[in-house]
This record gives structure tokens, C-alpha cells and sequence, in this order.
């Protein structure tokens, strides 16, 4: 149901995954993690093409915390900022991250050790019904996140909506 994976570029880091719909608390666990009780990130499904996303923007979010270069005050904040194509942070909160009416929820940690206990802990605070990570492409507001990325028809001709989302995100530091 979750998905793990290790970042190549940072032996030890791993980023875990997990997709819950029909989500009754939603505002309850937005509170949490403000508050710093959930440590991950909450996601809003209907903006992520594919769980790769994610994994590029924890990549970067990574990479900016062992630099010290980080945008955002925590790890999580930064792989909410990292989705977004612009460097508003505000908006990229507006977007990317959950929102007390949303139904659906992506939850992203990054960890050291065996993931296992962080999920049961998350699992017990989510009122819904977890469901594997592959599914967030059924649950994507494409003309959203086509707007949102200014993705235009010819771009969709010669690639894919998550190439072309990546690249977006890949770039925005050198725009």
C-alpha cells in the first residue's frame, strides 16, 4: 500500500509514500502537522501526476537541507515548495499542500531506519481508507496542474504531462 524508496544520491535517506482517500480529518491532521506532530509532509493528491514527483521534489528538498540551503523552515515544508513551478511559497502551500476540506491526502516522510512504526503511527491518525500509492494518477486534476505548469499542447505531443511537470520543477531554481 505505501511506497519506499531509497534516494540514490543520499545513501540512508528513504522516502515513504503513502495515499489515503475518503479522508474525514483532514483538517485535524493539517493542524498536527503545523503543530509538528506529524512528522511528513501533507499532500494535496489532485495536483501529483505520479509518485516520481514527489520523489524529485524530496531529492531536491534533501539536497537543499545538506547544503543549507533550504527555502522553507522544515524538510517537509521544502518538499511542498518543491512541487511548485515558482518560488512563492505561499502559493505553493495554496496548491500542493492539504487543505481542511480535502478528502484525499498523500503523506510523504523521509526516515533512516525501518519505516514500520512511523506508518502504523500515521495510519492510526488518518480517519480513511489507505490505498496504494499508484493510484494518485486517478485521482490528478489534469487541467489544473496543465495550467498550473503552463504545459502547452505541442509540449504534450512530443512528451509526457509528468515530463513536462518535472522539467518545470527541475528548473525553477535556475529561472
Amino acid at each position: 500500500m505505501h511506497l519506499t524508496h531509497e534516494l540514490e544520491l543520499f545513501p540512508g535517506h528513504k522516502v515513504t509514500q503513502m495515499l489515503f482517500k475518503e479522508v474525514k480529518n483532514a483538517a485535524e491532521l493539517r493542524q498536527c502537522a503545523v503543530e509538528g506532530k506529524i512528522n511528513g509532509a501533507l499532500i494535496n493528491p489532485t495536483m501529483l501526476v505520479n509518485p516520481f514527483q514527489v520523489l524529485v521534489a524530496a531529492n531536491k528538498a534533501v539536497n537543499s537541507q545538506n547544503n543549507g540551503k533550504m527555502k522553507t523552515r522544515s524538510l517537509y515544508s521544502e518538499i511542498i515548495f518543491n512541487l511548485s513551478p515558482t518560488n512563492n511559497i505561499s502559493e505553493a502551500f495554496k496548491r500542493f499542500g492539504c487543505s481542511d476540506g480535502d478528502d484525499s491526502v498523500l503523506v510523504v516522510f523521509i526516515h533512516n531506519e525501518d519505516e514500520s512504526q512511523l506508518l502504523a503511527d500515521l495510519t492510526a491518525r488518518v480517519s480513511g481508507r489507505q490505498v496504494p500509492v499508484e493510484e494518485v494518477s486517478s485521482l490528478t486534476d489534469h487541467a489544473k496542474v496543465k495550467k498550473l505548469y503552463k504545459v502547452t499542447q505541442e509540449e504534450e505531443k512530443s512528451g509526457t504531462l509528468l515530463d513536462a511537470v518535472v522539467c518545470r520543477m527541475a528548473a525553477k531554481d535556475v529561472m
